[in-house]
């Protein structure tokens, strides 16, 4: 599929009931590259009338159709086929696609598309190889069984800084379990997102099991949080939308699963190897601009060893190659819009009205050939303190705050000090330490002398304002089903309870 030969980008992108349609409405948004602000595309949005219908279609393929009650492994092949499909023939193309959307640099984009195959063939093998659990009664004649069903229809909603990779962790389970989905990805970058359904129709996904509704979350998004006829939501993104959408589902009891990001620390104790840290640290925080839910935004280093590391890290922040994503030197690429930025440099003024040292960056690149894009330097602020809105909140951005501590307990108390609970990491030389600082922390994901890799296999989700329930591993599947307990009494007699 290319851009010469498929209408990829080009209307209609509304997937409903197995047809590609336009947006009932006439809406349609044009989608910009953050490199240099030209429009890459202008996509059909859809309406709360379009999203209705999409989830009237999921309902009916659902309720009335056979994808609930297609074999395991049929469901399981539909997934390889769309893996094989990625990895065999579309991997550059949509990485591509994906770099023009969202400003990461091709190699970020790349990795991205890997792990969506790796995603999609991970449920495939799980789904298959999950069994039902028999009970021991203590009665021979009865048959107790715990048996899973799926959810029935989900309303998918994935974010602008991740697209595929985060439409996947939701669509592949999804489909897994045999619920019906209507997906919608972010009105900012939905070009990767339209790619994928695509290759799931090209893989034989049956009408009405996948539909797709490019929106606004104001608009689309509202009208499917809020029907009665959806049974899960999974949502990805900010907090407050994310609280938004707990109360929609509150008033028809929709299950919801929520990852609503996190402000992590990374740990750094005096005993660490200090050229590992600082680039686990650089990589933590500057990868994709900062704009990563799990970014280890906050530094927390013994004071010990702490002038000399942040001396080291800010003269490493100021060499980081920025520039736009297509271009092979890039190391990181720019903001996903100037709204965005304007946001980044709003919490930068806000630092340094604070009292945050600026250590490195704090500005927009000076190379007039990059006056076009959303870029803005990483940026490194010392001296920081749990009293900053820099530190306690999501800025988003390249931002990485420094804060310091003398003992373990301290570190522990710092790391632990905040609303959310997403990831963190800890660096140190002593294994004894490294496992007690990681079971103590609260977060969800606590990385040992390494940050920001993941596994399909390992579930990913936070505490606190980070959301509640989990993606990938076998509790990824577990969101997506419904657990039923049989009881089959294969000698049934009289109880005589009543006389």
């Amino acid at each position: 599929m290319t851009l010469a030969d498929e209408p990829l980008l080009r209307a209609p992108h509304l997937y409903l009931d197995g047809e590609w349609v336009r947006a009932s409405g006439g809406g349609a948004r044009e989608i910009r590259d953050p490199a240099d602000g030209r429009v890459v595309a202008v996509v059909d949005e859809a309406d709360p009338g379009d999203a209705a219908r999409a989830v009237a279609a999921a309902r009916a393929a659902f309720d009335a159709g056979h994808w609930p009650a297609t074999p395991v492994a049929d469901r399981a092949a539909l997934l390889l086929r769309v893996a094989d499909l990625l990895d065999d023939a579309h991997r550059d193309e949509i990485a591509r696609i994906e770099t023009v959307d969202t400003g990461k640099t091709l190699r970020e984009s790349h990795i991205d598309i890997d792990d969506v195959i790796a995603v999609f063939r991970y449920y495939a093998h799980l789904v298959g190889t999950d069994a039902d659990r028999l009970v021991d009664t203590g009665d021979p004649a009865v048959i107790s069984r715990v048996v899973h069903e799926p959810a029935g229809v989900c309303v998918l909603i994935a974010p602008w800084n991740y697209p595929l990779l985060q439409m996947s962790w939701k669509i592949a389970p999804a489909l897994a379990a045999g619920c019906t989905v209507v997906a919608k990805p972010s009105e900012v970058t939905p070009l990767s997102t339209i790619a994928l359904v695509r290759l799931l129709e090209r893989a034989g996904v049956p009408a009405g099991v996948v539909n797709l509704v490019p929106g606004g979350g104001a608009t689309v998004g509202a009208a499917l949080t809020a029907s009665p006829d959806v049974d899960l939501i999974s949502f990805t993104g900010g907090a407050t939308t994310g609280s938004r959408i707990a109360r929609a589902a509150a008033e028809h009891l929709t299950r919801v699963a929520l990852e609503l990001g996190g402000k992590n620390p990374h740990l750094v104790f005096a005993d660490a190897d200090r050229d590992s840290a600082v680039d686990a640290v650089l990589t933590g925080a500057f990868l994709h601009s900062g704009q990563v839910c799990s970014a280890g935004t906050r530094l927390i280093v013994q004071d010990s060893v702490a002038d000399e590391f942040v001396a080291a890290l800010a003269e490493r922040a100021g060499r980081i190659r920025v520039g736009p994503g297509l271009d092979a030197a890039s190391e990181t690429g720019p903001l996903v819009s100037p709204e965005h930025r304007a946001k980044v440099e709003a919490y930068v003024a806000l630092g340094l009205s604070e009292g945050a040292t600026l250590r490195a960056g704090g500005r927009r690149p000076g190379d007039p050939r990059l006056a076009d894009g959303s870029f803005y330097l990483p940026t490194v602020f010392d001296h920081c303190h749990r009293g900053m809105r820099i530190v306690r909140e999501e800025t988003f951005g390249p931002i990485l705050t420094v804060e310091r501590f003398g003992t373990e307990q301290e570190a522990i108390a710092l790391g632990n000090d905040t609303d959310y609970g997403l990831a963190a990491g800890v660096r140190t030389g002593d294994p004894a330490r490294g496992e007690r600082v990681v079971r103590a922390l609260r977060h969800g994901t606590v990385w040992l002398n390494d940050f920001g890799v993941y596994t399909p296999a390992a579930e990913w989700g936070g505490f606190g304002r980070s959301g509640t329930g989990r993606e990938l591993g076998p509790g990824g599947l577990a969101e997506y089903r419904e657990t039923k307990h049989i009881w089959h009494h294969t000698a049934p007699r009289p109880g005589h309870w009543f006389a």
